[in-house]
């Protein structure tokens, strides 16, 4: 990433749009002047992007995919499918997402739910592999992953996995449950990328980045996948079904 936004840089754009945490923090370590629009970064004050929400003051700008209390709200949905539940595993890299962003909520929630919050920091499916080989051993757990490149990219050996040890799992994005994971709840990119848009054509008309508010997310999606849950033995309760934007059966 590092390498390609350089070569980007070198190419002098008058604004570039960016997708995820690496990759602006890649592009943020090769230029402070040209204006950088994120769409999917879950902590841009305490990745050093940005001074504040409110008042960005550099040239970057954007907007988040999911605010740190997703992670109380995945706990919620993992206790409401298996009321059984008794562990809860936060799966992702440290070193592509700022992990205990994500993980200080759920420490917090958890045990009023009556549910043990396990670390799960891995980087690549090997460690994957292992981690969840590992705690499916005790039985009454589940599987949380938050926005990760490492964990996209390998969600088809993930669904895999939580399917064999009979985990139930929550992902952030809909194509994991297309893919045949259980149930989703996070950001509507599709609507995401329109606001993002609106930013970049404010920005070439002459609106600087600092000057522009980081947006947080207002508009969520919850995707189930009944099939899944059938083959888990779990009866989804109609509050949960009633609540889904989308039902993949």
């Amino acid at each position: 990433m590092q390498v390609l936004a350089r070569e980007l840089i070198a190419l002098q754009p008058e604004v570039i749009l960016a997708q995820g945490t690496p990759i602006s923090a890649a592009l943020k370590q090769e230029t402070s002047t040209i204006p950088v629009v994120f769409v999917g970064n879950v902590d841009p004050v305490g990745s050093g992007f940005v001074a504040s929400l409110a008042q960005p003051g550099g040239n970057l700008t954007g907007f988040m995919s999911l605010e740190a209390s997703i992670t109380v709200k995945w706990l919620g949905m993992l206790k409401e499918i298996a009321p059984s539940l008794k562990r809860a595993a936060l799966v992702s890299n440290p070193k592509t997402i700022p992990y205990d962003y994500f993980y200080r909520p759920g420490e917090a929630a958890a045990p009023a739910l009556g549910i043990e919050l396990v670390p799960g920091r891995v980087e690549n499916v090997a460690d994957i592999e292992r981690f969840i080989e590992s705690f499916a051993r005790i039985p009454d757990g589940g599987l949380m992953f938050p926005p990760d490149t490492t964990t996209v990219v390998n969600r088809e050996r993930i669904i895999a996995l939580a399917a064999q040890y009979r985990l139930p799992a929550v992902y952030a994005f809909r194509a994991h449950v297309v893919a045949g994971g259980l149930m989703s709840y996070g950001t509507d990119f599709v609507d995401l990328f329109r606001l993002a848009a609106s930013y970049v054509d404010r920005i070439l008309r002459g609106d600087k980045p600092a000057d522009l508010p980081v947006q947080v997310p207002v508009k969520y999606e919850t995707v189930l996948n009944l099939k899944t849950a059938k083959a888990l033995g779990l009866s989804v309760p109609d509050l949960l079904l009633v609540r889904a934007d989308e039902v993949i059966e």
